[in-house]
């Protein structure tokens, strides 16, 4: 049955496509475009390592303060925030993007062109969302578009890899604002039909074993923490993973030993778990940890009579929550239609992004491509082509406005 969200949404988007300070605010995208792009060069220039955002939240928040949102600052986490108040604090909605970059400190972050392309480090992730703020900030500004409801302009911290989603944790935690969000948008990358609902629930571990080490030859029969890495790499490699819902595992990084003839006195290796479901997901986690505590028990059985055990830590680095803003959600149909409604077919899709915490709350959150094109993500060679990134930040708008109730004018 067809509800009454997914019959208002289109009529929601036609009253606004036909609002002239609608039109008026495209206009300023169209126009601004190479402006926007400057920007986005001028964001991704400066370095923002894990756990070492502040001086690109300090840009951010500079920038929110000329364009004149309210009480533009940074909390306690890192994160940097601004509000747009509208005629009510009700509805909120947040706009987001993620400051961190996954690339360590020393990386160079220069900017080049070559032809419609910018390549660069993060230059697309998450340059492109953060331009992508201060566009529609800027834009509503310009137009002085009112609203019903409220903007909290958000760009957070520690949403890759490690950061363990902090930022957004924060937000919704011990934030000022954590308990009167009503929705929540958030922009990550490039791209113009990508609708994440999903969020995809991950665990990852730290896997650290200690022995005492000694001569590949004189002290063979020690327990060898990477002997031990190895048998339980073999076994979480042997895991059924199902294909639907797709569940995958991964071991990023391994490291110990100190020459090719020294038994290592210790070993580490972290690993990747995801699934599309919480089931699968608990299912995996339980796998693996068992296969980790018997490769150790294993390896511990082959040692010499009186040789210590190996000493197994098996950390919890950085946990996930899945859940869904469901199709039929307001948010979502606005998504949707504000997509067909620039010529783009829509695609719902499910990832990892700063959406995974408010959706395991309950709340309404997605995120979206902030327009053009991007490629090499999480590489060096990361690039981003601003062709139609105006389509990207219309869309936005679009569904900003519609979820704050602007009154067509």
């Amino acid at each position: 049955m067809t509800s009454a969200v997914t019959i208002a949404a289109p009529k929601i988007i036609e009253e606004l496509l036909a609002s002239f300070s609608v039109q008026v605010a495209f206009g300023f995208f169209d126009s601004h475009a190479e402006e926007i792009t400057e920007e986005q060069i001028r964001i991704c220039s400066i370095p923002a390592p894990p756990f070492d955002e502040q001086r690109r939240a300090d840009y951010l928040c500079e920038r929110f303060g000329e364009i004149g949102l309210q009480d533009a600052r940074i909390d306690e986490e890192g994160n940097c925030l601004a509000l747009r108040r509208g005629r009510s604090l009700s509805p909120l909605l947040v706009v987001s993007a993620h400051l961190d970059t996954v690339f360590p400190a020393g990386t160079d972050f220069t900017v080049r062109r070559m032809a419609n392309k910018l390549l660069a480090p993060g230059i697309s992730d998450d340059g492109c969302g953060l331009v992508a703020l201060i566009a529609i900030a800027r834009v509503l500004a310009v137009v002085r578009i009112v609203t019903e409801g409220s903007i909290l302009f958000v760009g957070t911290v520690g949403e890759e890899g490690a950061g363990n989603l902090r930022g957004v944790r924060y937000l919704f935690g011990k934030g000022d604002w954590a308990k009167r969000i009503d929705a929540f948008i958030s922009f990550d990358g490039g791209g113009i039909d990508r609708i994440t609902n999903g969020a995809l629930g991950s665990r990852r571990y730290r896997v650290r074993l200690r022995g005492t080490g000694g001569h590949s030859w004189a002290d063979f029969g020690v327990s060898n923490p990477i002997h031990a890495l190895g048998r339980a790499i073999s076994r979480l490699a042997s895991y059924p993973a199902p294909r639907q819902p797709r569940t995958t595992f991964n071991v990023g990084r391994i490291e110990g030993g100190s020459s090719v003839n020294a038994i290592p006195g210790e070993a580490v290796m972290e690993v990747d778990l995801r699934s599309a479901s919480e089931h699968e997901l608990v299912r995996l986690d339980a796998f693996f940890r068992r296969a980790v505590r018997e490769a150790a028990d294993d390896e511990n059985a082959t040692r010499r009579k009186d040789d210590l055990p190996l000493e197994l830590n098996l950390q919890l680095i950085g946990e996930r929550p899945s859940g869904e803003t469901r199709p039929d959600d307001q948010l979502v149909e606005l998504a949707q239609e504000a997509t067909r409604a620039l010529g783009f077919r829509p695609r719902l899709d499910q990832a990892s992004t700063d959406s995974n915490v408010p959706i395991s709350l309950g709340l309404p959150a997605i995120t979206l491509g902030g327009g053009g094109m991007s490629g090499s993500s999480h590489t060096l060679d990361e690039w981003y082509d601003p062709s139609e990134r105006e389509a990207g930040l219309k869309r936005a708008l679009l569904v900003i406005l519609g979820m704050v109730k602007v009154k067509p004018g």
